[in-house]
């Protein structure tokens, strides 16, 4: 092997060397760097090298001399640090004990209702928090007059450029109207996420709540679809599979209805829920209306569907007993460790 091959040959070694140890180290610095290593041969052999390449070889050599006096020297203070610091840890001292997490309450009766859904083919969608007026009222069928316009209800958020004032949405039906704009039908969405409201702050509201939405818009949708939807998600949620439907109003919906499930009368915790009628109220539903359908770009005369909502506070209240809506939203330890075996 000529005297260029064995550089090249050096080169490479050098590349790829690595010490996991001390030892491994100072067997490298005797290899290499020793007084009877592969450099004081080199540098030997450099005597024989002809006078044309021994300004070439002679820089090279000294370059790769100091990066293996570097890499000795880093390994030397790196390794001494790790086996110090491996030398402060008492390998025979128990380990901590780290306590299993827990879903908070909400999390659970939405992950539960996705599921529901998720099998009868609803996908979710989400939306911002922040909305213009149009997706949060305009599109939905509310008028420039409705109630829910009012300060009294709605968080508004002022355009510091003197531009449109945008709100906290105040449902999750603005996700319904990105979806109708994006999305021909049929569409089959789901919508959980936040809402706000302009409300005092007790222990049965407050300001910030959790709501689920559905829609389901294709051709032939009718308000028998709707009814046999809602009875199996209250079978499958509740454990129920009576139902009933109460004539409501939504701007969006039309006809609108309240969902009932009979709960029954069997104890004291039920006369309260129910107010002695045996029936608990759940969520508003209903057929969408014509004019959201073509606000949103699909044509009224070929597609229905129906729509359909409820809050997740109420249904995590009265499953886990929680007398207090407050205790949701604090994020006290003590209130969420009571829900890891619900996990």
């Amino acid at each position: 092997m000529g005297f260029s091959d064995k550089v090249e040959s050096l080169i490479g070694e050098l590349e790829r060397a690595s010490a996991k140890s001390q030892d491994e180290a100072e067997q490298f610095r005797i290899k290499y760097l020793g007084s009877k290593g592969v450099f004081k041969e080199l540098f030997n052999e450099f005597k024989q090298v002809s006078s044309e390449e021994k300004r070439q070889f002679g820089k090279q050599l000294n370059q790769l001399k100091s990066k293996a006096e570097a890499k000795v020297e880093h390994w030397k203070h790196s390794l001494k640090s790790e086996e110090k610091q491996a030398s402060k840890i008492d390998l025979t001292r128990p380990g901590m004990l780290v306590e299993p997490g827990a879903k908070h309450p909400i999390s659970i009766i939405k992950d539960e209702i996705i599921d529901i859904f998720h099998a009868i083919g609803f996908s979710v969608a989400e939306g911002p928090e922040i909305e213009d007026d149009w997706h949060n009222f305009s599109a939905l069928n509310f008028p420039p007059e409705h109630p829910a316009r009012d300060m009294q209800d709605t968080f508004f958020i002022k355009d510091p450029n003197g531009g449109e004032d945008y709100v906290l949405r105040t449902h999750t039906s603005s996700v319904q109207v990105r979806t109708m704009e994006n999305n021909q039908p049929p569409i089959r969405i789901i919508a959980p996420g936040r809402v706000f409201r302009n409300e005092a702050v007790s222990a049965r509201s407050h300001c910030i709540f959790h709501q689920i939405e559905g829609l389901y818009i294709d051709k032939g949708v009718t308000f028998a679809d709707m009814k046999q939807t809602l009875e199996y998600f209250a079978k499958s949620f509740f454990g129920k599979s009576k139902i009933r439907l109460r004539p409501s109003y939504f701007p969006f919906t039309e006809p609108s209805a309240e969902m009932d499930v009979y709960w029954g009368l069997e104890n004291e915790l039920d006369y309260r829920i129910t107010k002695g009628t045996g029936w608990l109220e759940v969520m508003g539903c209903g057929m969408v209306d014509p004019a959201v359908l073509d606000s949103c770009g699909i044509d009224p005369e070929v597609y229905s569907g129906f729509a359909f909502g409820m809050g997740l506070e109420r249904s995590a209240m009265q499953r886990f007993q929680i007398p207090d809506i407050r205790m949701i939203f604090e994020n006290d330890v003590r209130f969420l460790k009571q829900f890891q075996s619900a996990i």
